[in-house]
């Protein structure tokens, strides 16, 4: 079916494909049995949860997407001289719309992994196989790269902000989140380069879509991915709001936070929910990606199904991480009342449309 051992998202994939072949090329009796009721489980319920996840995913991340986008076209609206929060806040826009677009590629690898596992197979061929793994690998590693960007912008619009001032122009945020694109996309090419596919053994004509062909080279890729895409952005991250809730502590036991430090204070937790959803939503996929790279022969012998200790485990890891992609959206409307204000506007709007419509259709 699958298999990325960088894209932790997809670890379950690789212990499906095990299962699989384990299921065609032995023999009858109770360890089969096991692996074939434990598939018809996942066949089942890895779909169902994937569609939820999707519709909830691309409609949420639409509508920020569409909500930031308004922003910016009232920003341009109104003209003028630029003031020092437009400026920083437009600056912030933009990273949470880059966010929003990776996200979104996220979800567009969905429905593929979905009919994979539905079918025990991949039917995508060997160009597709390629291409979804780059995108997995790639656009989560550049959500945490963007999350880690922000993390800084908050730092210095809290912190410094005479220096945000001049280094989060739109220009130059908008070029900060398109390089990021490079870093994550050197990570995703090792899937574009050593993906391939291969027939089931005892069924040829079932293939499956896997990376690398030895364990070293599993485990190696395995491991600076999770370095790379994951523990040091999450330590860039740390030290930002670390910084910056001691800053703010600072300020509050003086009894100097002046009322804008209470506004940075509000949008900082914002964005440090963010982060956090991200990190929870993750932990348990690379916590996976972690024991199977420690132990090779539980990469081989297939967490889903054949294997207990992680067969639930993998599927739970798996749902959580594609569940960050609807997280954010939630995040906005539970934490921000600037973004509750532009979604009641949207729905105003749609309503004032649909009356007029109805009016012009009756004169």
């Amino acid at each position: 079916m699958c298999n990325s051992s960088g894209s932790s998202v997809e670890q379950m994939c690789n212990s499906s494909v095990s299962s699989v072949e384990q299921i065609y090329s032995s023999g009858s009796g109770v360890g089969h049995m096991r692996n074939s009721s434990g598939s018809s489980v996942e066949q089942i319920f890895v779909p169902v949860m994937d569609s939820l996840i999707w519709i909830l995913g691309v409609t949420g991340q639409s509508l920020v997407m569409v909500i930031l986008c308004g922003r910016q076209r009232r920003r341009r609206k109104r003209g003028g001289q630029p003031s020092q929060a437009s400026t920083i806040g437009t600056g912030t826009d933009i990273l949470l719309l880059a966010l929003s677009a990776a996200d979104l590629l996220l979800l567009s690898t969905v429905p593929f992994y979905s009919a994979a596992i539905a079918m025990r197979m991949w039917p995508f061929g060997d160009v597709m196989c390629r291409l979804v793994g780059f995108l997995g690998s790639a656009c989560s590693s550049a959500s945490i790269f963007t999350l880690a960007t922000l993390a800084v912008s908050r730092y210095l619009t809290v912190v410094q902000p005479t220096r945000a001032y001049g280094l989060l122009t739109p220009r130059k945020v908008s070029t900060i989140a398109a390089l990021l694109w490079v870093p994550a996309c050197c990570l995703g090419a090792p899937q574009l380069v050593f993906r391939f596919v291969k027939t089931l053994r005892g069924s040829p004509d079932r293939f499956v879509c896997l990376t690398f062909l030895s364990n070293e080279q599993r485990m190696i890729y395995g491991l600076f991915h999770f370095l790379a895409a994951f523990m040091l952005p999450l330590v860039t991250i740390a030290l930002a709001y670390g910084s910056i809730y001691v800053f703010l502590w600072r300020g509050q036991q003086a009894n100097t936070t002046p009322q804008v430090e209470r506004y940075q204070r509000k949008v900082t937790q914002t964005t440090a929910m963010l982060v956090l959803a991200f990190t929870v939503c993750w932990l348990p996929s690379y916590g996976l990606t972690l024991a199977l790279l420690a132990n090779p022969h539980w990469a081989t012998a297939g967490a889903t199904g054949a294997t207990p200790r992680f067969g639930s485990f993998s599927v739970f890891a798996r749902i959580m991480a594609t569940s960050s992609t609807v997280m954010n959206p939630i995040l906005y409307v539970l934490m921000s009342q600037k973004f509750r204000h532009d979604l009641r506007r949207i729905f105003k709007r749609d309503q004032q449309n649909g009356r007029s419509n109805v009016a012009l259709s009756t004169v």
